[in-house]
């Protein structure tokens, strides 16, 4: 691999939003409230305040990324809020919560009645399928600012102190299930955009239309992961498969590792994207989630038990790999 990936070629340099973010956060704590609310989840995929003695908040935040670029291009709206809501929602999971409520933020140029409810339609749609509300949010006019549109959400849920998911009881041998993704989601899409920007949005090569595969709209995995929490396995991890792949299994608490010996088979666009963009294998699973959406770590007496619940919902959910003892890595087989 060239000394700049494809990804910071594209645009996206991953390593100076990481250290971006640390600064981020050490000024946030430099005022933070004393004492806090917050349970300590550092770098976990959503937050928990305290309420009382035995419940808490589960937040999260975020948005569609230039996946909206994609939408603008095509005209169609009508599926990015499907998106919004599940990049919340899906996250806020990953701490064994429920997700209750969403509510949204509209940036927009100028306001167009007709994209905006178009827009709504996929909110609600989104909403429906994760068993949430979104109660209210904010329609933000900022021409001069912004050129097109941009959206975001932050998720609320509910969330018992002591069955709080964190990681922190996976053990080496424990077993990872995941669950498939539906296509790219909405991450690693300023790298495909560049990878594919010479293949016409009308082209089939893939079974469809290429612009409707990109705009596929992200896996909401709340019924299926609800079911498992409720199900009486003890479920020890939960990872929400987004930009970094698999390695995002290392924000899980447990001073473990990871090994991927049977990944789930990727979409035929993460191969489109490979080729034309001469995107390495190794830089493809750091980018993007390569048909994994999601993985819950059980312990392996559990894991026929999980298996039967999550193909309830995913047929093809399957055990991709197992705990290990090499703390800190993550490695594919």
């Amino acid at each position: 691999m060239s000394e700049r990936g494809a990804y910071a070629r594209a645009g996206v340099d991953q390593g100076a939003a990481e250290e971006a973010v640390s600064r981020l956060l050490g000024a946030l704590a430099a005022g933070a409230r004393s004492p806090s609310r917050q349970v300590d989840l550092p770098g976990h995929y959503a937050s928990v305040i305290r309420i009382d003695e035995r419940t808490g908040i589960a937040l999260s935040t975020d948005g569609v990324g230039t996946k909206l670029l994609l939408a603008e291009q095509m005209q169609r709206y009508d599926t990015v809020g499907i998106d919004c809501v599940a990049m919340n929602v899906n996250d806020v999971i990953c701490v064994g919560a429920e997700p209750v409520a969403m509510l949204d933020y509209l940036a927009v140029e100028r306001a167009v009645p007709e994209i905006c409810e178009q827009i709504g339609r996929g909110l609600a749609r989104g909403a429906e399928r994760a068993g949430i509300e979104i109660p209210g949010g904010e329609l933000a006019q900022l021409g001069g600012l912004i050129n097109g549109f941009d959206i975001a959400g932050a998720c609320f849920g509910l969330v018992e102190l002591d069955a709080i998911v964190d990681g922190s009881a996976i053990e080496p041998g424990d077993a990872i299930l995941g669950l498939p993704s539906s296509g790219l989601h909405s991450n690693g899409y300023t790298l495909a955009r560049r990878a594919l920007e010479a293949v016409p949005l009308e082209d089939e090569r893939l079974g469809r239309p290429l612009g409707e595969v990109l705009l596929e709209p992200t896996e909401i995995y709340v019924p299926a992961v609800l079911a498992l929490v409720r199900s009486g396995v003890e479920v020890r991890g939960l990872a929400h498969i987004t930009s970094g792949g698999l390695a995002n299994l290392l924000r899980l608490r447990a001073p473990v590792g990871y090994e991927i010996d049977q990944p789930l088979p990727p979409h035929p666009v993460f191969a489109l994207i490979a080729e034309l963009g001469s995107v390495p294998e190794e830089e493809m699973f750091e980018v993007f989630n390569m048909g994994c959406g999601f993985c819950c770590v059980v312990a392996p007496g559990d894991e026929d038990a999980a298996l039967d619940v999550l193909r309830g919902h995913y047929p093809d959910a399957r055990r991709v790999g197992g705990a290990t003892e090499r703390a800190g890595e993550v490695h594919r087989a």
